[in-house]
Formats: C-alpha cells, structure tokens, sequence
C-alpha cells in the first residue's frame, strides 16, 4: 500500500529561544507532523526537553506531535508525554526489557504507538510487536546529536522492514541526516515519513522552511517514481492534512 509523503520536521534544530515561533513558522509552511526529540543524557550522550515543553508549545499548532523518545527507562513517563500533547509516542526497541507491555501502554493512553531501532539493532527485534505499532522509526543515525550524517547501511533495513510490514497499516519513519538529496533513496526503499531538522531549519523563517519542506517532499516523491522527471517547480501536498492513517 502506497502512503502519503509525511515530512516531519524536529524541532531539535529550531531556535530554542524562539520555539513556539519556530513551530509556528513550520506549521505555516507546510510541516505535516511536528517531531519532538526527546533525549535523557543517560540512554543517548545529549539532553533536549521534556513533557513540560511539549505541553507548553501544543497551543501553537493543530498538527500531529510526533514524539520520540530517546530515553530509558520510558515506561513511568509515557503518561506525562500523552498528557502533555503527544499524538504518536514511539519509543526505542533498545530502551527496556518489556517493549510489548510499552506499546501496549501507550495504546491504552489512547495514542498511535511507535518503536525505533538504532542504527545497530536488526530488524528482527520488532517482529514479535508488529501488530501493535502504528509506526516503525528507522534511525539512520546513531541517536543523540542533530546535524549528523546519513547512514546508508540503513536502506537495505528500512526495505526488510517494509517486506515484514506485508500489508499491515504502519507508516516507517526515517529520522538522521535526511536532506534533499536522500530523500529519493529513503522513498525508494519504502520509507513514507520523513523526519528532517537542519534540512528544515536553514534561513530565517517560514518562507525559507517552506522552500526547504517542498523541496524535501518533492525528492521524496520522485524516488517514488524511477526514471520520471520532476520539474523543481512542482510541489507536493498532502490532501488529508497528514492524518496518520
């Protein structure tokens, strides 16, 4: 099943001193989703911002908060997260014995439930949980710092992830050094949403962000279509708001 391109943009690489003003700009020029890192210091080597901050920027925008969470243990806090805003709360394979019982906590807190594997971790461990995901997050960085580069090595995961995915309704997410240039290759493989943070957040405000989301958006639906050429002019929109779906 062909999904909708979703571009994510994370507001890790926004200006944090004016991040109710940056998620507005984004929203405004054509961000589908709003993706929240949330780092620990403890399960990656960086700390960004917690439950108050997201509850404190939701009043900005109506679009879906999509948030990852880079830290262990998660269980005791996936509450905080659903009660401060967050539509999808995707967590990491790596990050607790119990992924099952996780996702299935997130469920019950009535959000989309999401799970992440790091650049190192095989795909096998998340077979046993496909049917309670929403989303797969395919790191294509190790986890931590925004401003890395993209790892190929992880377009053949992201294509053994989508076999395993068969015809189930989960979305596969792409997050780490995704730019104009690979959006292509990440489509191609069979990745339909895009997370992207320097990408997004070069220039000085919503016109220069719409520029960068369009252009992004337009690589991506061009891998979509070998051999077709697309005219830089052209410019992709999602017809449903970016619902998940």
């Amino acid at each position: 099943m062909t999904r909708e391109i979703i571009i994510a943009p994370s507001i890790l690489a926004a200006d944090f001193a004016r991040l109710g003003e940056e998620v507005a700009a984004i929203d405004t020029a054509g961000a589908d989703w709003i993706h929240c890192d949330v780092m620990d210091g403890h399960f990656v080597p960086n700390i960004s911002f917690g439950a108050d901050v997201i509850k404190a920027i939701r009043p900005t925008t109506k679009k879906i908060f999509d948030v990852h969470l880079m830290i262990a243990p998660v269980d005791p806090y996936l509450e905080s997260f659903a009660k401060a805003g967050a539509d999808v709360i995707t967590v990491h394979a790596e990050a607790g014995a119990h992924l099952d019982r996780s996702l299935q906590a997130i469920r019950a807190l009535g959000k989309k439930a999401g799970v992440s594997l790091c650049p190192a971790t095989p795909e096998s461990a998340i077979a046993y949980v496909l049917d309670r995901v929403d989303l797969v997050l395919v790191m294509t960085v190790n986890p931590g710092f925004g401003g890395q580069s993209f790892l190929e090595s992880q377009l053949a995961k992201i294509e053994r992830i989508k076999a395993m995915i068969g015809d189930r309704p989960i979305r596969i997410e792409v997050d780490g050094g995704i730019t104009r240039d690979n959006a292509a290759a990440v489509a191609a493989a069979g990745a339909d949403t895009l997370v992207a943070g320097s990408a997004v957040f070069r220039g000085k405000g919503a016109a220069d962000y719409a520029t960068n989301i369009a252009a992004i958006r337009l690589a991506a639906e061009a891998g979509r279509v070998p051999h077709v050429q697309v005219s830089s002019a052209q410019r992709v929109r999602v017809g449903d708001g970016g619902r998940l779906r």
